[in-house]
């Protein structure tokens, strides 16, 4: 089964998902809904309420909660989305005019703000104390790994260590919560919480480093942005970690990232080296080295299709183009 015929199988949950966000940017204020059908219009991969979903399946759970919960964790990610291209100064997203961009960043902000509550809100109505713990984690890792990301922002001398925890809060947490939420739905024993919760770690850890990968190789029309987009806001990111640990012309790297101003010259430097020193080929065989942690963490699991379908996701992952 490849991905998109694993929508189709999820094309009428998914449909609810939609209904189910579109009720969360339901408000009096007649703002709120406005931006969040320009939102929601913009289309989205929806791949972390695909992952509570398969999930849910492998724990053996199918009842509507899961439907609610899968549009929660969307809700979140829209949110974060949001505040984000206000940090970035972002113009675009998905094809369209950023949000901050039509309607200004102080709206932006308050309503990134609102869907946080909202979802939080909706959550807690679902009475349970271990779901609200999973999803109060993700949120504030996710303002955190932004945090540790500018306070790293052009600095050659982050580590390994303090980039996997920027991306653990940026994408791991919210995918780590929508697989362990799964599980506590189900009521799984804690072993199997445990598994999934670790199996969307690993996956979520793997999906930025693709993520940061392809920033720097892939076709600019697919990616929708410009190659080295990442270098150019001042985030180190995996290649550049691996570039700085192989290269003998450290100095002049480093000077290049330093520069407050990037050139398509310094960039293409940045390119040649990272060919180079095989950087992007290391990089992907430590994404791939998660990925396999990842399938490994189910093996408390019989097999299933509904476990061989969250293998064939996390390969996915590795096989993004954009």
């Amino acid at each position: 089964m490849n991905l998109q015929e694993l929508y189709k199988t999820y094309e009428a949950e998914l449909f609810q998902v939609e209904k189910e966000l579109k009720n969360i940017f339901n408000s009096e204020a007649t703002l709120i809904p406005t931006i969040g059908a320009y939102i929601l219009n913009s289309g989205g991969k929806r791949i972390r309420p695909l992952f509570l979903l398969v999930s849910a399946d492998l724990a053996g759970y199918r009842e509507y909660k899961r439907v609610i919960l899968a549009s929660v964790i969307e809700a979140l990610h829209t949110a974060s989305l949001l505040h984000d291209d206000v940090v970035d100064e972002a113009e675009v997203r998905r094809g369209k005019k950023s949000p901050n961009r039509v309607w200004g960043n102080q709206v932006v902000v308050l309503l990134g703000d609102y869907l946080y509550a909202k979802a939080l809100h909706i959550s807690v109505t679902q009475q349970s104390l271990s779901i609200m713990e999973a999803l109060s984690k993700a949120t504030y890792q996710m303002a955190e790994g932004e945090i540790l990301q500018l306070m790293r922002a052009g600095d050659p001398n982050i580590t390994y260590e303090e980039y996997i925890k920027i991306i653990i809060g940026k994408t791991a947490g919210l995918i780590t919560a929508a697989c362990r939420i799964a599980g506590i739905l189900a009521e799984l024993s804690e072993d199997k919480i445990q598994a999934l919760t670790d199996y969307g770690q690993n996956v979520g850890i793997a999906f930025q480093m693709i993520d940061d990968i392809l920033d720097y190789v892939a076709d600019e029309s697919e990616l929708g942005k410009k190659l080295g987009k990442d270098l150019m806001e001042g985030k180190i990111t995996l290649p550049l970690i691996e570039l700085l640990k192989k290269a003998v012309e450290k100095n002049e790297i480093i000077h290049i990232i330093t520069s407050k101003n990037l050139s398509e010259e310094n960039l293409s430097r940045i390119l040649e080296y990272l060919d180079k020193y095989d950087c992007i080929n290391s990089s992907m065989k430590i994404a791939q080295s998660h990925v396999n942690q990842a399938k490994e963490s189910l093996s408390v699991f019989p097999d299933s299709p509904e476990k061989r379908t969250l293998y064939r996701i996390s390969d996915y992952i590795l096989e993004r183009r954009r």
